[in-house]
C-alpha cells in the first residue's frame, strides 16, 4: 500500500523551528519520502490533500492508565492523591477482565481523536487492553504492574504474563510488554529488584511512579533514609532503561543523578493539579539534559485522554514555574513527540517524520477560527491546538482516523458498553 500526503506544512520535528511545504510518502509502514523530492516511481494507491494542514509525528502518551477512563467523574474532590486512591482502590478490587477491555476500547478512541498513536500503560489485566491495542490498530508499551511483596508479584507474573504475550505477538510489533511496579509506597524493593531482573532479560523498560507528591518523598526518606529517585538508585533500577511518572518533588542531587542515567521524566501536568500533588520543574530537567515526555494520566484522575489539552496546560503552567527560562514551544511539542519516543526507547521507529521511520503521523487543520492566523505553527500546536483540530491519524502507515472519523474503533458501542459495565460494577 502507497500513500501520499500532499501540499502539507510539515513539522518533522528534527530541529528547533523547522516547517516547510511538502509531501510525504508512505509504502506500507514506512515514510519513504519527506519534502518536494517526490520520486517519479512512486505511484499511490491513495492521495490525500492536506493543505491547510499541519503534518507532525503522532503524540506519545508516556503514562497513563487507560482502563481507569471507566472511574472518570467519579471522587473528583478527593483533596490529595492518597485521598483519591483510598476512594479508588476499593472500586478496583471488584473489576472483571470484561470491564478493563471495555474501558481501554473507549479509551483507545479518545487517544486516537487526540492525535495519539502510542502510550504507555499500567493496570490491572493488560492482555485485555492488548486485545483493543491490536484491533484499534494502536502502538504501546504495556506493564506488567507489580504490587506488594515478592511471592505476590511472582505469583501474579506467572499468571497474567503468558496471556498478554500472546495477545502481543499478534499485534504486528506493535505491543511491547514493560516492567511497571506501581510505586514505592506500594511496592517492595525485592518486587522492584524483580521487576529490574525482568527488564534486564527481556530488553525492554522499567516504568513506575516516582515523587509524584510531598507525602510519598516524606515517607520514603523516614523509612529508608533516601529520596526516592536515590532509593530507587540504590536498588540498581536505573541500570536499565526506565520512565518514571510525575517527578514533581525530584531533587537537584536526583536530576544530576538522574541526567547520566538511561532514564526519562513523564510530565503529567493536569492531574498534579487536579489532585493537588505540585508541579514538576519541568524547565530544569530540559536546561539540565533529562529526557522529558508528556503523559496524561488516567482519565480517572485527569479528567481525559487528550494530549491537545495536556500540551496546552503543560505550556502555560511551565511559563510561571521556571524562574523566567520557560521552555519554547518547540521543547514542549517535542516532548509529546520524539521525548515520548526516546522515553520509550522508540526513538528508532517513530517522533520524528524522517525516511525509514515508520507512518505515525497526524495532520492538523488550521481552519478554525483560534488556530487564524497561523504565523507560528509550534505555538498553534501548544496554545491553540484542539482535540477536533486533528483530521487524520496514521500508524505503520495504516489510517485509525481520517475527516474526523474513527476507522477502527466504533466509540458510541464503545461509550455503550462502558456506562454499561460501569454500572454494573457499581451493583457488585
Amino acid at each position: 500500500m502507497k500513500t501520499l500526503i500532499t501540499h502539507a506544512t510539515i513539522l518533522p520535528m528534527t530541529q528547533e523551528g523547522l516547517f516547510f511545504q511538502g509531501d510525504i510518502g508512505i509504502e506500507d509502514k514506512k515514510i519513504v519520502f519527506v519534502g518536494t523530492n517526490r520520486p517519479e516511481s512512486f505511484l499511490p494507491d491513495m492521495v490525500i490533500d492536506a493543505t491547510g494542514m499541519l503534518a507532525l509525528p503522532a503524540f506519545v502518551n508516556a503514562h497513563t492508565h487507560l482502563s481507569m477512563g471507566l472511574m472518570r467523574n467519579y471522587k473528583d474532590s478527593s483533596p490529595s492523591l492518597q485521598d483519591w486512591l483510598a476512594e479508588i482502590f476499593p472500586i478496583e478490587e471488584k473489576l472483571h477482565t470484561a470491564d478493563v477491555e471495555a474501558a481501554s476500547r473507549l479509551g483507545a478512541a479518545e487517544l486516537i481523536r487526540s492525535g495519539t498513536t502510542t502510550f504507555a500503560d499500567m493496570y490491572f489485566f493488560a492482555h485485555e487492553t492488548a486485545k483493543v491495542v491490536r484491533e484499534a490498530g494502536m502502538r504501546a508499551c504495556l506493564g506488567l504492574t507489580f504490587f506488594g511483596d515478592i511471592d505476590d508479584s511472582r505469583r501474579r507474573f506467572a499468571e497474567r504474563l503468558p496471556a498478554l504475550e500472546q495477545e502481543a505477538s499478534l499485534a504486528s510489533n506493535r505491543i511491547r510488554i514493560d516492567a511497571a511496579p506501581h510505586a514505592i509506597y506500594t511496592t517492595s524493593a525485592e518486587t522492584y529488584r524483580y521487576a529490574r531482573d525482568f527488564v534486564r532479560e527481556r530488553g525492554c523498560a522499567f516504568h513506575t511512579h516516582l515523587s509524584e507528591t510531598r507525602k510519598e518523598v516524606d515517607d520514603c526518606v523516614k523509612e529508608t533514609g533516601m529520596t526516592p529517585a536515590l532509593y530507587l538508585e540504590s536498588l540498581g533500577i536505573f541500570t536499565v532503561p526506565s520512565y518514571l511518572a510525575h517527578g514533581v518533588f525530584i531533587t537537584d542531587e536526583e536530576i544530576s543523578l538522574l541526567k547520566d542515567c538511561p532514564t526519562a521524566i513523564v510530565h503529567n501536568i493536569s492531574s498534579n493539579l487536579k489532585l493537588s500533588s505540585g508541579v514538576a520543574p519541568v524547565a530544569k530537567f530540559m536546561r539540565n539534559g533529562l529526557t522529558v515526555a508528556i503523559g496524561t494520566d488516567g482519565a480517572s484522575s485527569n479528567n481525559n485522554l487528550n494530549m491537545c489539552e495536556e500540551l496546552h496546560v503543560a505550556m502555560l503552567v511551565s511559563r510561571l514555574f521556571s524562574a523566567g527560562q520557560p521552555p519554547l514551544p518547540f521543547d514542549m511539542l517535542r516532548a509529546a513527540t520524539l521525548g515520548g519516543a526516546q522515553a520509550l526507547g522508540l526513538s528508532h521507529l517513530i517522533g520524528t517524520l524522517e525516511v525509514g521511520k515508520e507512518a505515525d503521523i497526524i495532520l492538523v487543520s488550521t481552519q478554525a477560527t483560534h488556530m487564524n492566523p497561523l504565523n507560528d505553527p509550534f505555538s498553534a500546536m501548544v496554545y491553540s491546538l484542539q482535540s477536533s483540530d486533528i483530521d487524520t491519524v496514521f500508524c505503520q502507515g495504516k489510517l485509525l482516523m481520517h475527516g474526523g472519523i474513527l476507522q477502527t474503533v466504533d466509540e458510541s458501542q464503545a461509550c455503550r458498553d462502558v456506562n454499561k459495565k460501569w454500572n454494573a460494577l457499581l451493583s457488585r
